[in-house]
């Protein structure tokens, strides 16, 4: 029974997803703070021994070269690369994608298509099986918005240009990255520009926090409970936050939520400006796919989630959907490995 596992190697999670004889069979997510070294990938990968130690074939795609360690983004593809094939050796397999999989020599040669194409792979994958759709990917840093058949960017510069990348995610975006002001006492409040706190801070203050996405230490290392994220949130405002004020600090919350949502609408709004483009329905994904259904209502749009596409296992779904581009890669080379050879 062929085992192909693959990984998303990004710059704060690892995700992980295992095929056996073509069945889905686990996918987990680990923090991954390689901004605090590389070690950190090292250690994410000995956890995740149990998942990849007897497979055939490691299927890998990065986002991680972003990472502020590496002096630039092709160092750090570099870097990951032979760090990756180290771990795997002969059975890791190089997403590169409109080129498919290739080995260490070959990705090391071209390493511009090594970095950041994960969300093509996602975009492979429901293109086969879902004709015409709109990936919304919104994970804990950024989301993608990208029409499966005719992405147009290719790097994340283009996609920044595009509307098909907005820098903006469901956990880690600090919240004066998405507002510099929110209505608070019936007044309009200026927040202070620094990381108080993030969308996770938010989004467990309104209470719809999924458990278990949110792997990383807090702004302040303080603990995830409502009354220390509440802190947090106030804390931007020059407020101190009482817990018997939450419905408050709840509406001010509301907004900045809706404002992060309203700015994902822009980028769909610009990528289905693009003339010629023909959509049908989203697709989402990610830790924040409830975003992504959200934002296909407000297009007028039906959605299913990637795991619920992939007729992922029951109870598989929730993290087949939140990890997309791991499932994929896997998907795409045991798919691969099945053609017969010519």
């Amino acid at each position: 029974m062929a085992i192909v596992v693959g990984l998303d190697v990004g710059g704060a999670h690892i995700k992980a997803a295992r095929i056996e004889g073509g069945r889905l069979t686990a996918v987990r997510q680990l923090a991954c703070p390689l901004w605090l070294g590389l070690d950190r990938l090292e250690a994410g990968l000995r956890e995740l021994r149990a998942m990849t130690e007897d497979a055939e074939r490691v299927a890998i795609t990065m986002t991680a070269e972003l990472t502020e360690i590496f002096p630039t983004r092709e160092e750090g593809a570099m870097i990951l690369l032979q760090r990756l094939a180290e771990a795997f050796g002969g059975a890791a397999a190089f997403y590169m994608g409109l080129k498919g999989f290739g080995g260490l020599e070959a990705a090391l040669e071209d390493t511009s298509s090594i970095a950041s194409t994960n969300f093509l792979a996602t975009a492979q994958v429901i293109a086969a099986r879902k004709p015409g759709s709109l990936l919304i990917d919104m994970g804990s840093t950024t989301t993608d918005i990208i029409p499966c058949n005719r992405p147009q960017g290719l790097s994340d510069a283009e996609r920044l240009q595009t509307g098909e990348l907005v820098y903006t995610g469901l956990t880690r975006t600090p919240v004066p990255s998405v507002v510099n002001r929110a209505p608070l006492l019936g007044t309009w409040q200026t927040l202070a520009r620094d990381t108080f706190a993030t969308m996770a801070d938010v989004r467990r203050v309104l209470g719809e926090l999924p458990e278990g996405v949110d792997s990383h230490a807090t702004a302040d290392g303080r603990s995830k409970s409502v009354t220390d994220s509440l802190r947090r949130f106030a804390r931007g405002f020059g407020r101190d936050g009482e817990e018997r004020h939450l419905p408050v600090w709840q509406i001010a919350a509301a907004y900045v939520r809706e404002c992060q949502l309203r700015s994902i609408c822009d980028g769909a709004f610009q990528v289905l400006s693009r003339p010629g483009l023909v959509i049908t329905g989203v697709v989402a994904a990610g830790i924040g796919a409830p975003v992504g259904e959200a934002v296909a209502r407000r297009l007028g749009f039906s959605a299913v989630t990637f795991g619920g596409l992939i007729d992922a296992p029951v109870e598989l779904r929730p993290w087949a959907t939140r990890c997309a581009p791991a499932v994929a890669v896997a998907m795409a080379l045991t798919n691969e490995s099945r053609k017969p050879k010519v």
